[in-house]
């Protein structure tokens, strides 16, 4: 008995060796898709959560998106803009500064940034450089809504 079951090994031993041992000329013509990623540009969907986690006053959250914005693609102004005035609102204005400082490499001294550091200038304290700053946005504006609110500002402090 016992020499039954050798050879019946021995001889499924063989058969699974020639089998896979053998080639086989056919091809395989199967059609397969792949899924292709859903094509997002992530810099635009991190500068838009970056702009609502602004307006939710969720600076870090912000900050975190507004900084992958300006890693992904370094010369979106918008994102830098959004980069500095959330490290303003954590307070951390040494990097605002840097951040400030990539803008206007970026987008040139534009009112709207210099209104920006005239308001980061506000909230560390130096009104002189804060009023100089904002009164040089004021100058370049066509409709100065905001940076005369930011003057007001000033002056009431």
């Amino acid at each position: 008995m016992r020499q039954t079951q050798f050879a019946a090994v021995a001889t499924m031993a063989a058969v699974l060796m020639i089998t896979g041992c053998t080639t086989n000329n056919n091809v395989d013509t199967t059609k397969t898709t792949a899924i292709q990623p859903a094509a997002k540009d992530v810099d635009i969907s991190d500068l838009a959560q970056g702009k609502a986690q602004f307006r939710d006053a969720n600076y870090g959250l912000a900050e975190q998106h507004f900084r992958k914005a300006v890693e992904l693609k370094a010369d979106n102004a918008e994102a830098w803009m959004g980069l500095a005035a959330s490290y303003d609102e954590l307070g951390r204005f040494d990097f605002a500064d840097r951040a400030y400082g990539q803008l206007l490499k970026v987008a040139g001294r534009k009112p709207q940034i210099v209104n920006n550091m005239g308001y980061s200038q506000l909230l560390r304290g130096n009104k002189k450089k804060a009023r100089a700053l904002l009164l040089e946005a004021k100058a370049g504006m066509a409709d100065p809504t905001v940076v005369n609110a930011n003057l007001a500002l000033l002056n009431k402090g």
